[in-house]
């Protein structure tokens, strides 16, 4: 990353997504951290003037080689010191590959075996069964003359 990248990413917001399709998930094992070792769902920071949505398509394309489109928010993780969004998400195309930075492998695991293999962590098989579950919360019109807002709600029967 350079240092222009760097300046330019907000640390405190970060985003991930659930993308499922033909009854696989989409995981990338992660080569740093606390999630070193481990298949998780893709993901990563948001940069300045960029929305979670744009930060969640830009994030897959980047580490996965996959396009996706953002859909219901499924579970947001606050701390006192930043916020984690979670998407679920449509696949749109691509061939999935490895980063080679990241991630050392992206594959497509059935969404049963993802939920009993010991190298998928709890929070990721948590968002999993949300996805399956095809609860969330979707984004929903309203009058504002404010830009840059986006309200997420149960409406839809999704609560």
């Amino acid at each position: 990353m350079t240092q222009e990248e760097m300046n330019n990413t907000n640390w405190t917001q970060s985003v991930a997504g659930v993308c499922i399709s033909d009854g696989k998930v989409l995981l990338a094992r992660h080569t740093y951290g606390n999630g070193k070792g481990m298949l998780i769902i893709p993901g990563g920071y948001v940069k300045f003037g960029e929305t979670p949505e744009e930060t969640l398509v830009r994030e897959y394309q980047e580490e996965t080689g996959v396009t996706v489109k953002a859909g219901k928010l499924l579970g947001i993780r606050f701390s006192a010191k930043d916020w984690y969004a979670i998407f679920a998400t449509e696949y749109v195309g691509g061939d999935a590959r490895s980063d080679g930075d990241e991630n050392s492998e992206v594959i497509w695991m059935k969404t049963e075996d993802a939920l009993s293999d010991e190298s998928v962590p709890g929070l990721t098989k948590t968002m999993i069964e949300c996805a399956l579950s095809e609860k969330g919360f979707a984004l929903t019109p309203y009058q504002t003359t404010r830009t840059g807002n986006f309200l997420f709600t149960g409406i839809e029967g999704n609560s």
